[in-house]
């Protein structure tokens, strides 16, 4: 006969990583009055989970429980996914810009005949001359006389 194992700890958290082959990261945050001066304080920590068929994502609501050690820092495993995180992949500012310069044509319900012609949309716009401070210095300028003749001299 089997014993059973007992309670074992279980904790709920947010997928972080996903990168490797059946493991995951997870994210547990648990929050405590702090001992001296009583402030709710928001703590971290980040546990190496087993996933044995690489079904948590990045950003998956999930529930793990301790486990025996199956490597050097995998001491827990999945139990559930709670929650799916947001669909697709993170976006970052980087990857943004990599999709909108795609050499892909942009689809048009515009007839080509209709359409202006490349030539016109491909010439450059006239640059502005950026203002310059030496225009300034040549010409005299009328206030700084009226300012001076103001002044009594000593």
């Amino acid at each position: 006969m089997t014993r059973p194992r007992g309670n074992r700890h279980r904790l709920r958290g947010i997928v972080v990583r996903d990168k490797a082959a059946r493991t995951v990261t997870v994210q547990v945050t648990r929050r405590f009055r702090h001992p001296k001066y009583g402030k709710m304080v928001r703590r971290n920590t980040r546990i190496a989970v087993h996933d044995e068929t690489n079904e948590a994502h990045v950003g998956d609501a999930v529930e793990i429980v301790s486990c025996r050690p199956m490597s050097r820092t995998k001491r827990w495993r999945l139990v559930r996914v709670i929650e799916r995180g947001p669909e697709g992949p993170l976006v970052t500012g980087v990857e943004e810009v990599a999709a909108h310069d795609s050499s892909e044509a942009p689809v048009s319900d515009v007839p080509a005949a209709e359409a202006p012609a490349a030539e016109a949309l491909t010439e450059e716009m006239p640059v502005a001359v950026p203002f310059a401070e030496e225009t300034l210095a040549a010409e005299p300028s009328d206030q700084g006389a009226a300012d001076a003749e103001e002044t009594p001299a000593s």
